[in-house]
């Protein structure tokens, strides 16, 4: 017959467990506000203007683009109803392929732009993590999180990182 433990000594060993553990190691934990990283860290700032910079051109390009369409599209709008079938059915098409080449100019430049913005943040990434696997052993902490509802002050260790890595 199998032996039943009261429910008192169950709950008991239950709660025991947890408490000896916590206090045999309590572990130590980190966090880093990774956005912070990328958006304040000289890192950051350089290759904002870097990407700046280079598609800078491309950009005004694209809205200069956009305005030309913009002003051919009200021309036609003031002139379609003195122009025959043929002549508008011709400078609506020209208007709709134009529209279609500025949609797919815009696309491509933010795509390309994203592109870029990925391939800055991943540099800054991996050297970060590098930073902080070395902070969280000098610091000796089990953990260090990234993302967090809410953390405190106390474990925020993103200041430290942004020192280190701005060297």
């Amino acid at each position: 017959m199998p032996r039943v433990l009261p429910r008192a000594l169950l709950l008991a060993v239950l709660c025991a467990a947890p408490l000896a553990q916590a206090q045999t190691g309590s572990g130590r934990i980190g966090f880093v506000a990774t956005e912070r990283l990328m958006t304040e860290s000289k890192m950051a700032k350089t290759a904002d203007a870097r990407i700046q910079a280079e598609f800078s051109k491309r950009q005004k390009v694209v809205e200069e683009t956009v305005t030309r369409l913009k002003q051919m599209s009200e021309k036609f709008d003031g002139e379609a109803a003195g122009l025959s079938d043929v002549e508008r059915t011709r400078r609506a098409r020209e208007l709709l392929n134009m529209d279609k080449d500025v949609q797919r100019m815009q696309r491509e430049f933010q795509e390309d732009l994203m592109q870029r913005k990925n391939e800055e943040r991943a540099a800054i990434a991996t050297r970060a993590y590098k930073i902080i696997e070395q902070v969280a052993e000098q610091e000796k902490l089990d953990a260090v999180l990234a993302e967090a509802a809410w953390s405190s002050p106390r474990i925020d260790i993103t200041d430290k990182i942004l020192k280190l890595l701005d060297k």
